[in-house]
């Protein structure tokens, strides 16, 4: 989904609906810009901060005939407003004695003695009595609408050959509120929902009624897309996550290392008393906000808060995140969320006449009531999102389910999207976004996918250039069944390939699923210690066109499988199923995967065939996915996986050579650390029962090729170890530009400092070496001592490129052993 970026642009501000407007620099008698400076309507508790440039923009539907700019150690400065569009404007703030009761800081705050960080610690001490926490159970009605817009759009943009045809859609340009650039209206979705919850039973579920995309029907890629980009947060969390990374919230306890703040002033907002704290940065270039939030001095609940992403955070492709949440009282003593507004300004730069695309978030909350208690079954029995009922609503529905009605520029979103369809040059740009993100081109009339267009050509040793080719059946995104096969031939041992595979949807509320297929393909085997059972499928060191050495330990495989999958309970998944495989080397001379067999002429085999059943335990607790069909979409990454295999050999049926047991776990878990960034960890253990020859051997993944793959090691080539009983840990640590952050110039580039240690361990009975003698590779296991390795990365290189040096720990002494490496990756990341 990350792939789906669509980047327009502009610089021509227009004067719209807005009452007052006011733009301009904040700066010191030097000439120097005064950032986070607080920018306010006179006698209104509207306002907003000047960015690190001094600059700021300021819109109100009402008219307002002053600003009042302000800074700790500067006196107060107040501009009359002329014009009801004031823009240029350039504020000089004189540095001025203050009241002796009143401790002045500049730039950097203390800590101690400091009144904001005195409130601060209060809201941590009530946060949790707060809002609904204070009920037993709740329910509420929740109204979202996202919407996508082109912005920066100047007269170049508008006559430029791209929207050639399509000019009318300019009639309907408007201003940010927030930044005063001028936008378009290109995409709207909206979704009601019902929301219940039990904090005595910490139970609560989602019921999604309604769903409305403007001019792109139910389309879940979009969906999935916008759920992935958008996630829920609480700002009383520690840390706030956007866009796979980690902020310190300003109202959570690591905000006091991560931010300066200053009580700036006290009003009435709503009859009730609150403190205005104004926060900002201690350091540049760190994931954090500037902002400011008014707190109630009683309840020390949140009335309101603003929070900016400053221009200096490393983060990609993300030119400005602005939230506001809004809270509603309900008496005294509770606080609710109201109002929850979040804009992001997608662009491909930073600087401030980039164009790009705003994001925007609008959530209503409303409909509050308390204490209604239901048994724990209602919690479980969850409506389908995907239900074509919940996209088929009327204009009555919307009409009263609407917690905000739309503004004039969103009705006529639909409207534009409807006309734009019609545009053949629109169709057109569709269909080739459509295409790379999906990688497949859709052949309507025939119901069928060609593709993927990503694995269309490869390389290796035994096929030299390959071709590739494929299709699927296709009659819409739930589809209750699906075909998908491909065609391969290799130019140099002049063979062609396939694979075919089936599956079908019997039961949607358990997901039983049953499917099958047959693969005849030549494969890397040595990059997984898992048997592979996809018959489509290939793993990239099987096709790599670069690798370092020969990748010519290549086997022959013909696999058919036959399996049943069931999920009798949400992201538990249970597998029951059989393969049929046949196994050869696809270079003998190169690597053999003879073995010994006294029933065959001469004693020794080159062939293997084996039937086998397994029983797969997958659970994923924390993944969401999109979808009803008998295949769904992942819409997020940070969740735990947990997968438990079984496997038995049958020897005799149907002429397979082993009887044997295999039983393997697996535990990958991302972690969120805060500001310390993202650790990625991976565990697997396994052990083979039973007399097997070197192709059905647990391999230890090697990576031979010139790119990072995790779960495999860099420095191993491809069947250095092979084990029968084995364990390995992987460990990754993305510090998201921390420390980098910390060193003068660096920091200004923006890297991304990542640490990594790997380490397997693993034994080889004598019977199984003993039976894979007549091979010509070593067999070897890490049963001294654990190998080991460990790599020190820079990420974040012209935003896309990351390399890696790998290291090697130990058995250094083995022939051709690889002391060093370096290894890169490409890829589209926040």
């Amino acid at each position: 989904m990350k792939r789906i970026f669509l980047s327009f642009f502009l610089i021509l501000p227009l004067i719209l609906l807005a009452q007052t407007k006011a733009a301009g620099i904040v700066v010191d008698q030097e000439g120097e810009p005064v950032a986070f400076a607080n920018v306010v309507l006179k006698g209104t508790t509207q306002g907003t901060i000047t960015n690190e440039d001094g600059l700021f923009y300021l819109e109100s539907e009402e008219t307002h005939r002053a600003l009042l700019i302000s800074f700790i150690g500067y006196q107060t400065e107040e501009i009359l407003l002329n014009k009801a569009v004031n823009y240029d404007l350039n504020v000089v703030l004189v540095q001025g004695e203050q009241l002796d009761e009143v401790v002045v800081y500049v730039g950097k705050q203390s800590k101690k003695n400091n009144p904001a960080i005195d409130i601060l610690k209060k809201i941590w001490a009530k946060k949790r009595i707060n809002g609904l926490r204070q009920f037993k159970q709740y329910q509420y009605d929740k109204y979202e609408k996202v919407e996508f817009d082109l912005n920066s759009i100047d007269s170049a943009m508008m006559k430029s050959k791209l929207f050639k045809g399509m000019e009318f859609v300019f009639q309907d340009l408007d201003t940010s509120r927030i930044s005063g650039k001028t936008y378009l209206p290109i995409f709207l979705n909206e979704t009601f929902s019902k929301v219940y919850g039990d904090n005595v039973i910490n139970q609560n579920k989602e019921d999604v009624l309604g769903n409305k995309n403007s001019g792109f029907s139910n389309n879940q890629a979009i969906i999935g897309f916008v759920k992935d980009l958008y996630n829920e947060y609480d700002v009383y969390d520690n840390y706030l996550k956007f866009f796979d990374k980690s902020f310190p919230s300003p109202l959570g306890k690591p905000g006091i290392d991560a931010y300066n703040y200053v009580l700036s002033d006290s009003a009435f907002i709503e009859d009730k008393w609150c403190y205005h704290i104004i926060y900002y940065p201690r350091r540049k270039n760190e994931l954090t906000f500037k902002g400011d939030f008014w707190v109630n001095d009683t309840t020390y609940a949140v009335k309101k808060i603003s929070l900016e992403v400053t221009k200096s955070a490393n983060i990609n492709w993300v030119k400005e995140i602005y939230i506001e949440q809004e809270f509603e009282v309900l008496n005294d003593s509770v606080f609710l969320l109201e109002r929850d507004y979040m804009l992001s300004d997608f662009s491909l730069f930073k600087k401030e006449e980039s164009k790009g695309v705003y994001g925007k978030r609008t959530t209503v909350y409303g409909n509050y009531q308390f204490d209604r208690e239901r048994p724990s079954s209602f919690y479980k029995n969850k409506t389908d999102p995907f239900n074509p009922v919940t996209f088929e609503r009327d204009s009555v529905f919307w009409k009263n389910s609407r917690l905000e009605s739309l503004n004039k520029d969103e009705q006529g979103i639909y409207a534009l999207l409807d006309t734009l369809k019609t545009v053949p040059r629109f169709k057109t740009a569709y269909n080739v976004v459509s295409i790379l993100a999906s990688g497949y081109v859709e052949i309507d009339r025939w119901n069928i996918d060609l593709g993927n267009i990503y694995s269309g050509i490869g390389f290796n040793d035994a096929e030299g250039i390959r071709l590739r080719g494929g299709a699927r059946t296709y009659f819409g995104q739930n589809d209750p069944w699906r075909i998908e096969g491909y065609m391969a031939y290799g130019f140099k041992d002049k063979k062609f390939k396939h694979g075919i595979s089936g599956k079908w949807l019997l039961d949607k509320k358990n997901r039983i699923i049953v499917s099958g297929g047959n693969r005849r393909d030549i494969e890397q085997l040595g990059i997984n210690l898992t048997q592979t059972t996809d018959v489509l499928g290939r793993s990239v060191a099987s096709s790599a066109i670069f690798t370092v050495g020969s990748n010519d330990r290549l086997t022959n495989i013909n696999l058919t499988t036959f399996n049943l999958d069931l999920e009798p309970v949400t992201n538990f998944r249970i597998r029951f199923g059989s393969s049929f495989r046949t196994l050869s080397s696809a270079l003998p001379d190169a690597f053999s995967l003879d073995y010994i067999d006294l029933e065959a002429p001469g004693g020794i085999s080159s062939e293997t065939k084996q039937f086998e059943l397994n029983t797969i335990l997958l659970f994923t607790p924390g993944k969401t996915t999109i979808g009803n069909g008998v295949e769904r979409r992942n819409v997020n990454e940070d969740y735990s996986t947990f997968l438990l295999n079984y496997t038995k050999g049958l020897k005799g049926f149907l002429n397979s050579d082993f009887e044997f047991e295999k039983i393997q776990f697996s535990y990958a878990q991302p972690w969120q650390l805060g500001g310390f960034g993202r650790l990625l960890s991976t565990v697997e253990v396994g052990k083979t029962f039973g007399v097997v020859p070197l192709s059905l051997l647990s391999v230890i993944p090697g990576n031979q090729t010139y790119f990072t793959i995790y779960n495999t090691f860099s420095n191993l080539d491809f069947y250095e170890f092979v084990t029968d009983t084995y364990a390995t840990v992987h460990l990754e640590q993305n510090f998201n530009g921390r420390l980098f952050s910390r060193i003068p110039y660096i920091r200004d580039l923006n890297l991304r400092e990542i640490v990594g240690f790997r380490a397997a361990w693993g034994e080889l009975s004598n019977a199984n070496k003993l039976i894979s003698s007549p091979t010509n590779i070593p067999l070897r296991a890490p049963s001294d001592e654990p190998y080991w390795e460990y790599s020190f990365g820079i990420g974040n290189i012209f935003k896309i490129f990351r390399i890696d040096f790998n290291f090697r720990g130990n058995y250094l002494d083995i022939p051709g052993a690889n002391s060093f490496s370096v290894k890169g990756t490409f890829a589209f990341s926040f």
